[in-house]
């Protein structure tokens, strides 16, 4: 079979969707005054059209014009059971399977299952703020451990992990793997670390793998290859919409080895009538999962010559920012502590003057005040702009 060509320098029109990494109203609402060309590096949200196969699939649901309710039907669960043991050797059986609305919301759901008021959840940090977001606004101590940057790369602090485990007895331990926001995947032994040390003290090892389909280097290892001894204390979240830029679905799904958490898992679902999925969000990861892997693999290729094209960029035009070694997904984490400026003190003006909006690191939970992500799932033109725009600001400022 000929290998087809995709091309991921078009740019697709985000005024359409109104997507609110571009949506003027929601900058000036954020950034007064930040000049309408600005160029958004901030929300993790890719600038390309779907995989064809994916489009052509929800104009064969328009074009039949029903949009009723649905369910999670044999296709579904054959598609995520295919997908994890083909590209991950992930060995997942049916009933471990549960669909919900997009892993942000299933995160609260989570942590009403088996959390109560005043309790707490352990994460580390820097982290993806929905994360300690869900946790306080569920009535939960974040028990922060803060990771290691050791010459670049993040690394865990066991020694604290397990005093922190072992005096504050957190419900949940919500791992980010692999690593959001700084691209770093785990091994298997750091993986297996953190759920002997959760299974030791009583903690709910959860997994959030919703960014291990973009690997720019190494290999990916889900917590389903853990041991078995660790699968009664596993939950993994995980969707195709990192990788196949299909957020706005808000569709993902959670696989739970242990029928005792899932069916208490289940329950609080079914308490917040989450039953009947998006038409269009089941499609879509069938499709993704079925006809669309070619894509990401091409995807995959174009996001690694862009994160090459930023490093070498940034190490010859920006001496003060460190960029942090980066193995997954398409959003580099800066170290900009070298410039004597916070986060803040950069991303503000650079967007009202320079004309380019990235994410400062204080919307990361903790321990993020010295860092700044960029999100480089564009066009190379766009990037290449941007990133001159930046050079030019930060020469200025």
């Amino acid at each position: 079979m000929m290998k087809v060509e995709y091309q991921f320098d078009k740019m697709a029109d985000r005024t359409i969707d109104h997507a609110r990494k571009w949506d003027q109203k929601i900058i000036q609402s954020k950034y007064p005054g930040t000049p309408k060309d600005c160029i958004p590096m901030w929300i993790a949200d890719m600038d390309f059209p779907a995989a064809p196969p994916i489009n052509e699939a929800f104009m064969k649901i328009a074009q039949n014009g029903a949009y009723g309710y649905t369910y999670a039907y044999d296709e579904f669960y054959e598609a995520v059971i295919n997908w994890h043991k083909r590209r991950h050797g992930n060995q997942v059986q049916k009933e471990w399977i549960t669909l919900s609305y997009g892993t942000v919301s299933t995160i609260h759901y989570l942590y009403q299952a088996f959390c109560q008021t005043n309790e707490a959840v352990i994460m580390n940090t820097p982290v993806y703020d929905p994360f300690s977001y869900a946790a306080k606004h569920n009535g939960l101590q974040v028990i922060a451990n803060t990771l290691k940057n050791v010459n670049g790369r993040y690394e865990i602090d066991y020694a604290l992990l397990e005093e922190q485990l072992r005096t504050k007895r957190p419900r949940v331990f919500l791992f980010c793997s692999p690593h959001n926001p700084s691209g770093r995947v785990w091994h298997i032994e750091e993986i297996e670390q953190v759920a002997k040390l959760c299974q030791k003290y009583g903690t709910i090892f959860v997994s959030d793998e919703v960014h291990a389909e973009i690997i720019l280097s190494g290999k990916f290892v889900s917590a389903l290859q853990l041991p078995k001894e660790y699968h009664d204390n596993l939950i993994v979240l995980t969707s195709p919409n990192k990788g196949f830029n299909l957020g706005g679905l808000k569709t993902s799904y959670s696989i739970i080895p242990s029928e005792k958490l899932r069916q208490v898992f289940r329950h609080r679902l079914e308490m917040n009538s989450i039953t009947s999925p998006n038409l269009f969000g089941v499609v879509g990861i069938i499709t993704a999962y079925n006809q669309c892997e070619d894509w990401l693999d091409a995807m995959t290729d174009y996001i690694r010559e862009n994160y090459h094209y930023t490093k070498e960029f940034i190490e010859q035009n920006l001496p003060n920012w460190e960029l942090m070694e980066m193995t997954a997904s398409y959003l580099p984490w800066i170290d900009i502590s070298k410039t004597g400026k916070t986060a803040l003190e950069i991303v503000e003006p650079l967007a009202k003057i320079g004309g380019v909006i990235i994410e400062p690191g204080t919307n990361y939970a903790s321990d993020g005040e010295n860092f700044v992500r960029l999100n480089i799932g564009t066009p190379k033109e766009v990037l290449v702009e941007a990133l001159e725009r930046i050079k030019i600001f930060m020469a200025q400022n």
